[in-house]
């Protein structure tokens, strides 16, 4: 089974293994995201959504609010770039990318950041810029706005001056899933790749609006899993953030 090879890293570790899931891009399929949502309810296990701000509605914002108000210890909310728009001419996709000027990058920041407060009240001082990728401008940018933690993937270096923590995902669910059980395997192996690493929390990263009912069963499968297993704790990214930058406060 695809799981296997999770069970096994699993049994094979002598401490306990913080876990964490991060869903981007809330404001893109609404439909999907409650059916994601609802799979982690079941769990009873944290999920952190990134909302991009100007694909956010007084919809989606009045439910999220009411499910965050039910259950706050499971459900965080934090920043996703503004618009989630390519503005790079050549190269891989960016939002803030090498070619965008400081007070562009500002400007958007700011625009989305006021955007959640209004609509979320408040968020986590979390950052997570699509596609995974920003600059050192727009580290310094979230620094100076009070961001606390930039959360990107494992292989991206690390931005910033120092005060900017870091809470990168090990797993993106979506590039390793695919129809066929052989794919399903390495997408097992990809995780208990990264339960083994040890080195620091365990991200696994979502993307709501491309799932399925597939999607959904054996995430069910994965979380019961961790749930039933006394090696992993798992968390809201903002619990392990506090954790991980002492400078943060609520």
């Amino acid at each position: 089974m695809w799981l296997d090879p999770v069970r096994q890293a699993l049994d094979a570790r002598r401490d306990g293994v913080d876990v964490f899931f991060r869903d981007d891009d809330a404001g893109w399929d609404d439909a999907r995201l409650f059916q994601l949502l609802d799979v982690f309810a079941d769990y009873e296990t944290p999920i952190d959504l990134a909302v991009i701000p100007m694909a956010l509605t007084a919809s989606l914002a009045t439910q999220l609010v009411r499910r965050r108000h039910g259950r706050g210890d499971l459900l965080g909310l934090h920043q996703h770039g503004c618009r989630h728009v390519n503005h790079e001419t050549a190269g891989r996709k960016c939002e803030f990318g090498p070619t965008r000027a400081r007070g562009d990058q500002w400007r958007d920041l700011v625009e989305g950041q006021a955007r959640l407060e209004e609509m979320l009240g408040q968020v986590d001082p979390i950052f997570t810029p699509p596609w995974n990728r920003c600059t050192e401008v727009t580290a310094d940018c979230l620094e100076n706005l009070g961001f606390a933690t930039l959360s990107q993937d494992r292989t991206a270096p690390r931005l910033g001056s120092g005060f900017l923590g870091r809470l990168p995902v090990a797993v993106d669910w979506c590039k390793w899933r695919e129809a066929d059980d052989r794919e399903w395997v390495t997408l097992g192996e990809h995780i208990a790749d990264a339960l083994r690493a040890g080195e620091g929390p365990v991200g696994i990263m979502l993307h709501h609006a491309v799932m399925d009912e597939g999607d959904h069963r054996r995430l069910a499968s994965l979380l019961s899993l961790l749930a039933r297993t006394g090696r992993v704790q798992r968390h809201r990214m903002l619990t392990l953030a506090r954790n991980r930058t002492p400078e943060l406060h609520p």
